[in-house]
């Protein structure tokens, strides 16, 4: 029987654009795109999801890669702005979350994001319903990485079997499968045929 419902964040509970700040601060089309991509397409990113680098030693080397001191400012507001701008609740999503919890089931986040987010959650959409989040910055692996996945079950006491895990990603579907958690791939964003999805698991007692 499933127990607990385990969300992904980006592009399953809040939509995710890693240039929109860019568009907002920066005005000179070929300045944007340059800062999009010493910032939001850089390997300092992965490095932050991953809790192995300092924002400041990444922004650093990210400003190393530009070229004039006005689109290294830039990638400074940027960097210091983003989730106010790229992160923003997908619609249902909140209702779904709060009804899974009135149902009965645990409420987990499992999601590859830096430490900034610790301190955003509040953005998260049903945030006050979740019985525990795990960032990937926290532990210092992502998924589809099974030591993530463990840190999740271990932390929060759960069984894998007993979960259901809801993602973007194929790849962090399978990741999950492999550890022993079932799970679907949000890819089309599709929160009706999520509901759907989510009404066949234990079918003898519905979820929505």
């Amino acid at each position: 029987m499933i127990k607990n419902i385990v969300f992904d964040m980006g592009k399953v509970l809040v939509n995710y654009e890693g240039n929109k700040v860019c568009h907002h601060f920066i005005e000179d089309e070929a300045e944007r795109k340059a800062v999009s991509a010493a910032v939001f397409d850089s390997p300092e990113w992965i490095f932050l999801d991953m809790g192995l680098m300092p924002e400041e030693t990444a922004l650093k080397k990210m400003q190393a890669r530009l070229e004039t001191d006005h689109a290294k400012e830039m990638a400074a507001l940027c960097m210091k702005h983003w989730h106010e701008y790229n992160l923003w609740p997908i619609e249902g999503m909140e209702e779904l979350v709060a009804e899974l919890k009135e149902k009965g089931y645990g409420i987990y986040l499992c999601s590859n994001a830096s430490l900034r987010l610790l301190e955003c959650s509040h953005m998260i959409p049903g945030i006050s319903h979740f019985d525990g989040t795990l960032f990937s910055a926290e532990v210092k692996y992502i998924k589809p990485q099974k030591e993530m996945y463990a840190h999740l079950f271990n932390r929060f006491g759960l069984k894998p079997e007993e979960c259901f895990f809801i993602d973007d990603l194929p790849m962090n579907i399978e990741g999950a499968r492999d550890c022993g958690m079932d799970g679907y791939c949000f890819a089309d964003g599709d929160v009706k045929k999520l509901r759907e999805v989510l009404s066949c698991l234990n079918e003898s007692q519905p979820v929505l």
